[in-house]
């Protein structure tokens, strides 16, 4: 007699060839559209499911865990970053959650490099420029922007990510320093020559640019905070390819109105798609719809990720991306 086929609900649309994939394992459902499952929809699917494979735009929390029926074991999450999941309730339920670490690093330093680039030698706004009709040909002193090399760059959380910047950051010339909640060993500092900063107050005074790398979590809640994003240099600039609560948004856009930091460039936002009007309106910053894991490479690698967490706990192993409370 086979074997009853795991049911898996999928909250988004996901590459075709992950789709196909997950229906020839498992008895899956499908998004037809890819809008985000409203809330009674998520509890709707947690109460039939085996497994749920959420994204990052499904917020997980321990209410509708609660709710989830007797089936539900296990929570594939199609990307990296977890703190949509309240991992502790799932466990507690009896509930496994995984995740698909590592394959975005590359894209996503890519992309922190690229944003590093285009605020530094203020590429929006040439291009605002060229849309514009109104370029009337070169000029000398022209949209002066900054040269990379030889600039300071901090890295605010030296995990995967941040280490593929720092070494993006050798190859144009920059000087690697970063701040992290444990020392890199020795031989890993020497490598990317990179100059460790105990105190990030002191590293943040000092940096031409910051790249926010590190995850969201109680502890890095608002870590830029206003009183820190004061300590940036007036000619500084910041990045995030990472979780836009890390910074206050707020505050950045006064400070970047206000000309007391030279510029930003962002691809994760304080709540989501709710950006601060102000914070569009500004010429000094190059805002990204969350673009930085956005490769077709990337995302096939996720899915094989959730194909592979799903597959092991359906032959009755440990998912080897599994999440604990812990971990966080």
């Amino acid at each position: 007699m086979s074997k009853k086929r795991l049911s898996v609900v999928v909250t988004r649309r996901l590459p075709d060839a992950v789709e196909t994939r997950l229906s020839e394992l498992f008895h899956v459902t499908l998004r037809d559209d890819d809008k985000p499952m409203s809330r009674s929809e998520l509890a709707t699917a947690m109460k039939s499911a085996d497994v749920l494979v959420p994204t990052v735009t499904d917020e997980i929390d321990a209410a509708l865990i609660s709710q989830a029926g007797d089936r539900l074991k296990l929570i594939a999450n199609y990307g990296a970053g977890v703190d949509h999941i309240d991992v502790a309730t799932a466990r507690q339920r009896g509930v496994l959650v995984s995740n698909t670490p590592g394959v975005l690093t590359e894209d996503t330093a890519d992309m922190t490099m690229a944003l590093i680039l285009a605020v530094t030698r203020r590429m929006s706004e040439g291009m605002a420029v060229m849309q514009s009709g109104n370029w009337q040909g070169w000029a000398p002193t022209a949209l002066l922007g900054g040269r990379v090399g030889g600039r300071r760059l901090g890295i605010l959380g030296m995990g995967r990510i941040g280490q593929a910047v720092a070494r993006r950051a050798q190859a144009f010339g920059m000087q690697v320093h970063y701040h992290n909640r444990r020392r890199l060993h020795g031989d890993i500092e020497k490598s990317l020559d990179a100059t460790y900063w105990e105190s990030l107050d002191q590293m943040v005074a000092r940096m031409d640019v910051i790249s926010i790398n590190c995850p969201h979590t109680p502890s890095t809640f608002h870590l830029m905070n206003a009183r820190r994003l004061k300590l940036m240099k007036p000619d500084a600039v910041i990045i995030n390819t990472s979780r836009g609560e890390v910074i206050d948004e707020n505050a950045l856009t006064r400070m970047l109105r206000a000309g007391e930091i030279k510029g930003a460039g962002l691809d994760v936002y304080e709540n989501a798609t709710s950006i601060n009007p102000r914070l569009k309106e500004l010429e000094n910053v190059v805002l990204l719809p969350h673009m930085g894991s956005a490769t077709l490479e990337g995302r096939l690698e996720m899915g094989e990720k959730v194909l592979i967490n799903i597959k092991t706990f359906d032959d009755g192993h440990r998912p080897p991306d599994q999440v604990v409370p812990a971990m966080l």
